[in-house]
């Protein structure tokens, strides 16, 4: 399975990001400033004072942001979504792109969880890792996803009165 790029990520989200209400003016206007003053071969100064012109309906300025950010390199799609997740978090946690890799992500805590889990089944109860494996597996629920969480919690609830 390939890994998606920035710019396949961004032609993914824009219609998402294009949804009405989903970024305010002041949203995208501090992701146009922060591209146009860090970085100035992402936006030049002309590029910028289009994108932020008054006249023009946030729509067709998003559009038209959007869409020159498509047609440039993979970077300049990376400090998009850096200026995105800097400026409106909530909603860049709510990207479709984001969605397709949070399975990879609980396939991995739900591997980690099984193989301590595992641990602590095969351990001799004489043994001194038993313990300390409790106690990782016991603080893991704080680290982990809250639905691999409530797993993790049911499988401790009569193992915790040890530690």
């Amino acid at each position: 399975m390939t890994e998606q790029t920035y710019c396949d990520r961004l032609v993914q989200d824009t219609p998402f990001l294009m949804g009405h209400g989903r970024l305010s003016e002041q949203q995208v206007d501090k992701i146009i400033l922060q591209l146009n003053r860090y970085y100035p071969q992402i936006l030049s100064n002309k590029d910028a004072e289009k994108f932020r012109n008054p006249k023009a309906s946030l729509r067709v300025r998003l559009c038209d942001l959007l869409g020159h950010l498509q047609r440039s390199n993979e970077r300049d799609c990376q400090e998009f979504y850096r200026a995105l997740y800097i400026h409106a978090q909530p909603l860049h946690r709510c990207l479709p792109s984001q969605r397709t890799l949070r399975p990879m992500a609980f396939l991995a805590c739900l591997g980690l969880a099984a193989g301590l889990a595992l641990l602590i089944y095969c351990c001799p109860s004489d043994s001194k890792v038993l313990p300390r494996a409790r106690r990782v597996l016991g603080f893991s629920p704080i680290i982990v996803d809250r639905h691999v969480s409530r797993f993790l919690l049911a499988f401790l609830t009569d193992n915790l009165g040890g530690l």
